[in-house]
């Protein structure tokens, strides 16, 4: 994903323009560019109007056979008393015309907003080729991720996958030794090795991973598989990319072994923990683990993409490549 600061109003024009060049960069029509232009422009121009300023995120997705353009605004402004009232037409405390989210909303195929009075708000639009059409009941999909290169650098070191098999469900997020291209290079090759094997057990696939990595810098690796009866999860891990279970009751941290998959790994070891239910939440050490969902009302049954959005915008390290993985149990 690319980030793009919005404080100012120069910078709503930046993200309008980054967001155009990624969707015509993933085979999007003129006329679609311009609704991504559009919601770009909304959400940013909101940012400076409403949130104090705040962060645009923009990047392709491709899950569950469906597939577009997510834009995501994060801010730490006053939040919204009243959520579905901000997307009436007509409706503002700002002294505008008061059309941004349902702007936003016409024009997307997925919209989902969170916030908190003194938190800020979170927005997230995901918009597919073709002119939307309404589809109130359509269910958030089974996970959604936030990954973000080092401030400075071009190239993403971090790296995630994820799939459903008769096995259950399985999250994978790599994290390239260092920073640039050639962590970057450890990290794609590490998801290559993981989507080649995903068939096997979880240690043995990680056993795989390491194998196959030797050739590269190396990285840290995590894997969990939820298993059919939604009941348990196996995990495992070489490094620091940390996995947690996330359930009302609170959190679980999973644990990941010492090491550097593909050089050094004393020990490959899968942990089997309970799961009745919440979020299971893999990511890099790009985010601080001391993050919590406690301040955060409501945030569990948002949509994952947006759950790890909040995670980023308020703990993310900002001095490293960061990749946050949310994936429901259903």
């Amino acid at each position: 994903m690319i980030s793009v600061a919005v404080n100012e109003t120069s910078q709503v024009s930046q993200a309008r323009r980054q967001a155009v060049d990624i969707a015509k960069a993933n085979a999007f029509s003129e006329a679609d560019a311009g609704r991504v232009a559009i919601v770009a422009t909304e959400l940013a121009t909101n940012l400076i109007k409403h949130g104090g300023g705040g962060e645009i995120l923009i990047g392709p997705y491709d899950d569950h056979g469906k597939n577009g353009i997510e834009v995501l605004a994060l801010d730490r402004g006053k939040g919204m008393a009243n959520i579905e009232a901000c997307f009436e037409d007509g409706f503002s405390k700002a002294g505008t015309a008061g059309n941004g989210l349902g702007a936003v909303a016409r024009q997307s195929h997925v919209i989902d907003v969170v916030s908190w009075p003194g938190l800020g708000t979170a927005v997230l639009a995901r918009l597919e080729r073709g002119v939307p059409s309404p589809e109130p009941n359509r269910p958030h999909p089974p996970w959604g991720a936030v990954t973000v290169a080092m401030p400075g650098e071009d190239v993403n070191g971090d790296a995630w996958s994820a799939g459903d098999s008769s096995d259950g469900r399985t999250l994978f997020v790599a994290d390239g030794l260092g920073h640039g291209p050639d962590a970057a290079e450890a990290s794609v090759e590490a998801v290559r090795l993981f989507q080649r094997h995903k068939g096997h057990q979880v240690p043995t696939l990680l056993d795989y991973v390491h194998g196959g990595l030797r050739s590269t810098r190396g990285a840290a690796v995590s894997i969990a598989r939820i298993n059919p009866g939604r009941d348990k999860i196996m995990f495992s891990g070489i490094g620091n990319v940390a996995g947690a279970i996330v359930a009302p009751s609170g959190i679980r941290r999973m644990v990941s072994l010492s090491g550097t998959a593909g050089h050094v790994a004393r020990k490959i070891q899968g942990f089997e923990y309970p799961f009745a239910g919440g979020l299971v939440i893999l990511h890099s050490d790009g985010l601080a683990t001391s993050w919590t969902l406690d301040r955060y009302p409501g945030l569990l049954n948002a949509h994952p993409t947006l759950v790890a959005g909040v995670l980023y915008r308020d703990f993310a390290r900002r001095r490293d490549d960061v990749t946050i993985l949310v994936s429901s149990g259903e």
